[in-house]
């Protein structure tokens, strides 16, 4: 309590604890039944939502370094006369990106052809498979995918009055990913099913998948774990492999040349043995010339490849996996009385909230008769 300049009190508005329980006291019962509403929301959800189990590894990418990596192979190699280049190396990557190149669609769609193994079903089956033919939507999706149904009715409607479109079939010559309807909503599920986190501080990468049973996560999880691999390594040695593949195909083709000359000279001489003419030994002259420059291009382009090879191997990270895929013994969810007390909670707050709110509606309602 303050005073003003006349010195009249004036009274500050306060929480009156006690009338505050006194009004929770007065709708207890209503705080309870909502509560126990909500506490039979949750206690269903719990029972019925599907189990899901996790299955974690870790791995350490360990890429190249150039000339460090190679260290005394290098030195070595230039004793030889082959130069290494090693600082061209292959494209520069950095473990940020792995995580994209895991929710990526190729990589989803390869991920769908895993063969996995379930309980009830006595033979593998892919990940597409088993979505799309064996798994049964459990009565908690049904629930919550009864509005989307719902909505979906008029579209259904409209397509069955609809007049049937002629469709003009065009060969399709491009290298465009097309979807199907059960595989868009499959890599739609993939995202939450198969991900991957990088610890940049470590330097480690998480791979996590989650499935309805242990064994078939953490064979989801393994083959994760070598498709990113191979896509990684992949990316990385592209330019590598393309300069091998250019290297590879000029020395086939003069070793081819070289081979050629050498049999020609090797005829020549050994059918002028006994009578060498001027033109024989003109002709001689001349395939002798060749033959030095087509070894000398055959032995640089062999120095080339070998280079490029070396290249190929160097520019291919490494993995370490420093923690397994492991057939996990306890589900990952649900968290049945986690989901009880939360939704426990729920119900308390929304039952107290609608004691206060009633009372505070009814003042207005009561405000607004008196003033009509």
């Amino acid at each position: 309590m303050t005073e003003n300049q006349n010195n009249q009190p004036i009274e500050e508005d306060e929480i009156d604890l006690i009338q505050l329980a006194k009004k929770l006291w007065n709708g207890r019962k209503l705080i309870i039944k909502i509560t126990l509403i909500f506490m039979v929301i949750g206690l269903f959800i719990a029972l019925f939502s599907p189990k899901q189990y996790q299955v974690t590894s870790v791995v350490v990418p360990q890429a190249s370094s150039g000339s460090s990596k190679l260290g005394g192979l290098s030195s070595l190699a230039a004793i030889a006369g082959i130069n290494l280049n090693t600082n061209s190396g292959g494209a520069v990557l950095s473990p940020m990106i792995y995580p994209r190149i895991v929710q990526s669609i190729p990589f989803k769609k390869a991920l769908m052809q895993t063969m996995l193994n379930f309980k009830d079903i006595d033979h593998p089956v892919t990940y597409y498979e088993y979505y799309t033919q064996y798994a049964k939507p459990s009565v908690l999706s049904y629930i919550t995918g009864l509005p989307g149904m719902i909505k979906s009715i008029p579209g259904i409607i409209l397509k069955i009055f609809r007049k049937k479109q002629i469709e003009i079939s065009v060969a399709d010559t491009t290298n465009l990913i097309r979807l199907s309807k059960d595989e868009k909503k499959l890599v739609g599920g993939l995202t939450n099913t198969v991900y991957a986190d990088v610890d940049a501080k470590n330097g480690y990468i998480t791979i996590t998948a989650i499935m309805p049973e242990a064994l078939a996560a953490a064979q989801l999880n393994e083959k994760a774990l070598e498709l990113l691999q191979e896509n990684i390594i992949e990316i990385r040695s592209k330019k590598a492999k393309a300069q091998l593949n250019f290297v590879q195909g000029r020395y086939d083709a003069k070793k081819k040349a070289y081979e050629a000359i050498q049999d020609k000279l090797a005829l020549l001489t050994d059918r002028s043995n006994n009578v060498i003419t001027q033109a024989d030994q003109i002709k001689i002259t001349r395939l002798q010339g060749d033959y030095q420059i087509a070894l000398s291009v055959y032995t640089s382009l062999a120095k080339q490849l070998e280079s490029a090879s070396i290249q190929v191997k160097d520019d291919t990270p490494v993995f370490s996996v420093i923690e397994p895929a492991i057939i996990p013994n306890e589900r990952f969810k649900p968290k049945r009385s986690q989901i009880l007390i939360i939704w426990t909670f729920i119900g308390i707050i929304i039952g107290i909230g609608w004691v206060f709110g009633k009372e505070y509606f009814d003042k207005v309602k009561a405000e607004w008769e008196e003033k009509e």
